[in-house]
């Protein structure tokens, strides 16, 4: 990453990590700022980040190759193929210094790019959103725990025009040079990101004749429980294969060997002619950017689907994704947070998770609040949604 403080680095950084362990890459964030906050236990002032402070040099560097070794670990010792180095990076000479250990060290034979490095640079000129990412962001982190709003705004402004000082922007000349299918999957990913106020609500379909019969996939009619407007549910979720309207019983007795098999791997397994978890996270990308792109949105989907979702908000893992509670007759409210852990919970208490704030709401509440109305065909739809800028996005295609 490259950029001034306030530009939304850490957020981009972040992001685009849980995309692509989400997609199956692994990834990992090596935040410069965690190492330097590790190496200087006391943050004094913005006098730190002056650059004729020769001493805070000495130990911001430090803090960067400590984080570049943890780096070279990640990509060869762990597994990783991608590591996002999140840190202002915003000199030549900085930039240098990573391309020199990226080269020294041969990344490109580990990494799952052709190119060892690839630089994002995240510019904003307008003074309102800068002002309105510090007092969102930048006055909640560790390093002014103890300071007034009015105190941490001061010291941060005054952080940033030490970096002003010695800032080198990416040289144009040098720019867009994308160079295989990955980098352009991050590209698309990032234009279509945004870091307006929103909250994401998910919701399963109504509860069906199947769901009471323990039967998987198939078209059933709803219960007589929700309200019915169309007789059938008419889009399907991950499909089943030769095990379409069974019950997990009835596959256990017919084919042993791939309920075996299932219970081994649930995420990558797939039902003979049917599709498995990985598939379906392939499947559903197109609608994650679009979901990326919304303010307010509901999101309407049967089980697997929601699972995959979630795995992708909340950041949870592969072997996470197929046992996430996902209870019927219940809407889970996600909205973003900047720092660490945040939960607010209503029974069933819903998991934990990582830069999310989350709330389980009931029906009958939602309904009051956002007039949204029930529909056979995906069991709920929102008809009358009128929260302003709000929309809906149906999952199942």
């Amino acid at each position: 990453m490259v950029g001034l403080p306030a530009r939304g680095k850490t957020y981009i950084s972040k992001k685009l990590t849980r995309y692509l362990n989400w997609i199956g890459v692994p990834t990992k964030v090596f935040n410069v700022g965690e190492y330097r906050r590790e190496a200087v236990k006391q943050y004094s002032s913005y006098n730190f980040f002056r650059p004729d402070n020769e001493e805070a040099m000495k130990v911001r560097k430090q803090c960067a190759l400590a984080a570049l070794r943890d780096v070279k670990s990640y990509l060869t010792k762990e597994g990783g193929q991608i590591a996002v180095f999140d840190a202002t990076n915003t000199t030549r000479e900085r930039r240098h210094m990573i391309l020199h250990f990226a080269k020294e060290n041969d990344f490109k034979r580990f990494c799952l790019a052709s190119s060892q490095v690839f630089f994002i640079e995240s510019v904003c000129d307008d003074p309102t959103v800068v002002a309105s990412n510090i007092m969102e962001v930048k006055i909640s982190s560790p390093d002014y725990k103890d300071c007034n709003s009015a105190e941490a705004m001061d010291d941060f402004m005054k952080r940033i025009n030490c970096y002003e000082a010695s800032y080198q922007p990416l040289d144009p000349d040098k720019c867009d040079r994308v160079q295989d299918h990955i980098q352009s999957r991050i590209v698309y990913y990032l234009m279509n990101i945004h870091v307006q106020p929103r909250t994401i609500y998910l919701c399963r379909h109504g509860e069906s004749e199947h769901n009471l019969q323990g039967k998987i996939g198939g078209d059933s009619g709803l219960s007589g429980r929700p309200w019915q407007v169309f007789p059938r549910v008419t889009f399907g979720c991950s499909r089943q294969g030769v095990c379409e309207e069974m019950t997990y019983e009835e596959i256990k007795d017919t084919y042993p060997e791939e309920y075996a098999l299932r219970e081994q791997d649930k995420y990558y397994y797939r039902y003979p002619t049917g599709e498995s978890y990985q598939d379906l996270v392939q499947r559903l990308e197109p609608v994650i950017m679009e979901l990326e792109r919304q303010e307010n949105v509901l999101v309407i989907c049967h089980q697997a689907v929601l699972r995959c979702l979630l795995a992708y908000f909340l950041d949870k893992s592969a072997e996470e994704m197929p046992y996430l509670k996902c209870p019927l007759h219940a809407v889970l409210k996600l909205t973003p947070v900047a720092y660490g852990e945040c939960g607010d919970a209503a029974p069933p208490r819903p998991v934990s998770l990582v830069g999310w704030r989350t709330v389980l709401l009931f029906l009958p509440r939602l309904l009051c609040e956002h007039r949204v109305c029930l529909s056979g065909c995906l069991g709920m739809i929102g008809q009358g949604v009128r929260k302003e800028r709000s929309s809906l996005v149906l999952a199942e295609r």
